[in-house]
């Protein structure tokens, strides 16, 4: 499974409203692109508010790289790529993407690293 996680830095001048529109754009893009397992949005809830201006943002959950990329491929992906690169603040710069391989392993997930966690780590922030 290949995980597409996306943050973005939107506008001030992007309102809550048109937000939830772009996200409801994706949230239709699950049933026309073969693949696609899941998807989740929404506005950034973290107790730990280091989010950096990325207060909002995605995950999208797909088979396998074909259906990422059949997923980029796709027009109504292009269209809502256009509108976040428009929404967010500074263009492109304002979007973060970053695909990780998942395995899946019953319910447990593992991925193709594990980072080792000690008592001084700051990674144990994350």
């Amino acid at each position: 499974m290949i995980r597409h996680i996306v943050l973005i830095r939107f506008q001030p001048s992007i309102n809550e409203a048109q937000i939830a529109a772009l996200f409801a754009e994706l949230q239709d893009i699950q049933d026309k692109v073969p693949g696609t397992l899941a998807i989740t949005a929404g506005k950034s809830e973290s107790p730990e508010r280091i989010e950096r201006g990325y207060m909002h943002g995605f995950v999208v959950d797909f088979a396998d790289w074909a259906a990422l990329q059949a997923y980029q491929d796709h027009p109504d992906h292009k269209k809502l790529g256009a509108g976040l690169v428009a929404a967010a603040q500074g263009g492109i710069d304002g979007i973060l993407v970053f695909d990780l391989p998942v395995q899946d392993l019953g319910s447990e997930i593992q991925t193709d690293c594990d980072l080792p966690r000690t008592a001084n780590s700051d990674a144990s922030m994350l």
